[in-house]
């Protein structure tokens, strides 16, 4: 009996499929990564059907990678390996609103706008945004961020306990119910950003917040990216309690220009939003405005009403995708690094300073509120000296970032793209997580290839 057929005895007949279609859909992500394809893909409907899969895999030594929506950046969806890719979207019910312990429970397959359009009836929200609607497994697998983690936190800070199937089949939670716990050892945190590596996740309980009282946006900007990064350094001193404060660089802002028929004013710009109540707001934006005038702000405009406000966001969001957009038969290369927020401003202008060196169209955008930044390129796959110069600037940035004691990867994952630098990045503390790599999987079926490049080394 072959793989596909001892599959068909383990779930339904409906569940496992080797079409051509759905087979190259499993192959890629959002990434520059070469495509791979699995020799099959089961959508199953249980933690015990995922159990069965991988006591079934292990036994046979099948890769198994886990399957999202495939928005990740870094290749970590691609079944390097073939093999069996693991789709969750079938798991996608939350299973129970706790309001008045401000958490929720969700199977991984569920997306980030579909939980906060059952929170939302409760007056509640989830906080982490990284702009593509993800789901929340494949976001706690690569402990995703984005636009509001300066304030509410990253992905790691919202798990609470994780039901995660281990590579033999056996089930274990990570965590509980309570807001803290000093016993054992923290299971939610090695599990997070494990990218499939360790376990497969089967649920989540997370922690959401009240919806803010009043909620403003607003758009300043500068002559310069050094104004504009100081600028950011300066209200994150202040103690202000920003929501979101996101830098767009010039060429970012011409891309939207062009794309969306905008007419923003082309310049080194900051988008920020004010969550609170009417007065603490009234008081946060008049001291931030105060500090901005102080690094040449030459415009502040405000985005009082949800549409506008929405606009604006929807906006920033959507900039990869202008440039995709923009240039047929290229694919985006987008690195990002993260750095002490002091070593901000010098990141930034490094990096601006070699893109220009190099003769490179890219484009510098981040969460610039908790020292994260992203470089954006559009490169020919099948133009080998683009590809080795984007190679470059990314080697680039990255080193400056190790070198201010920053990391290769402030929230898009390691996945294939950055597991060169993990030695580096980690020193001896890479072998410690090699070894419970081995430990909870020793035939390295989970996701082979991500992270742990040189496991079998």
């Amino acid at each position: 009996m072959n793989l596909i057929e001892q599959l068909k005895t383990i779930l339904s007949e409906e569940q496992v499929t080797t079409n051509d279609v759905i087979l190259e859909q499993h192959s890629h992500d959002e990434s520059y990564h070469t495509p791979h394809l699995p020799d099959v893909v089961v959508f199953p409907n249980t933690t015990e059907e995922v159990s069965k899969v991988l006591q079934f895999a292990n036994d046979n030594k099948i890769p198994v990678v886990p399957f999202g929506l495939g928005s990740s950046l870094e290749g970590h969806v691609v079944p390097e390996y073939g093999g069996i890719s693991l789709d969750m979207s079938q798991m996608n019910q939350v299973l129970e609103i706790r309001n008045q312990d401000f958490l929720v429970r969700v199977q991984p397959g569920v997306t980030r706008t579909q939980v906060n359009k059952e929170l939302n009836k409760h007056g509640l929200f989830f906080s982490v945004d990284p702009g593509a609607d993800a789901t929340l497994g494949g976001m706690a697998a690569t402990n995703a961020s984005g636009t509001t983690s300066v304030r509410y936190g990253i992905m790691r800070d919202q798990v609470r306990d994780l039901e995660v199937v281990l590579a033999d089949g056996t089930v274990i939670h990570t965590g509980g119910l309570s807001a803290k716990s000093s016993s054992g050892l923290h299971l939610n945190g090695l599990m997070v950003g494990s990218e499939g590596t360790l376990g497969i996740i089967t649920e989540l309980t997370l922690r959401v917040f009240g919806i803010p009282e009043k909620i403003t946006a607003a758009r300043a900007t500068f002559p310069t990216i050094q104004n504009a990064v100081d600028a950011v350094v300066a209200v994150m001193s202040a103690g202000i309690p920003m929501a979101r404060i996101e830098l767009v660089d010039t060429r970012s802002i011409q891309q939207v220009n062009t794309s969306l028929e905008t007419t923003f004013e082309e310049a080194p710009t900051l988008f920020l939003e004010f969550h609170g109540s009417e007065a603490a707001l009234q008081y946060d934006v008049a001291f931030t405005q105060d500090i901005l005038k102080d690094y040449n702000c030459m415009n502040f405009a405000f985005e009082q009403d949800s549409k506008a406000r929405n606009a604006l966001w929807e906006l920033r969001h959507n900039l990869a995708y202008s440039f995709i957009h923009s240039a047929p038969g290229k694919k985006l290369m987008v690195t990002d690094a993260s750095v002490p927020i002091n070593e901000l401003p010098s990141a930034i202008l490094h990096s601006r300073a070699k893109i220009e060196e190099m003769n490179l169209d890219a484009a510098i955008v981040g969460h610039v509120g908790d020292g994260n930044y992203h470089v954006l390129m559009m490169i020919d796959l099948s133009n080998p000296y683009e590809i080795e110069q984007a190679k470059i600037l990314n080697e680039h940035i990255v080193n400056f970032a190790l070198s201010k004691g920053g990391t290769c990867t402030g929230e898009h994952g390691v996945g294939i793209g950055k597991a060169k630098y993990q030695a580096l990045e980690h020193g001896a503390a890479y072998e410690v997580m090699k070894s419970i790599k081995k430990t909870l999987d020793p035939n390295n079926i989970l996701n082979p290839g991500k992270i742990f490049r040189d496991i079998n080394e």
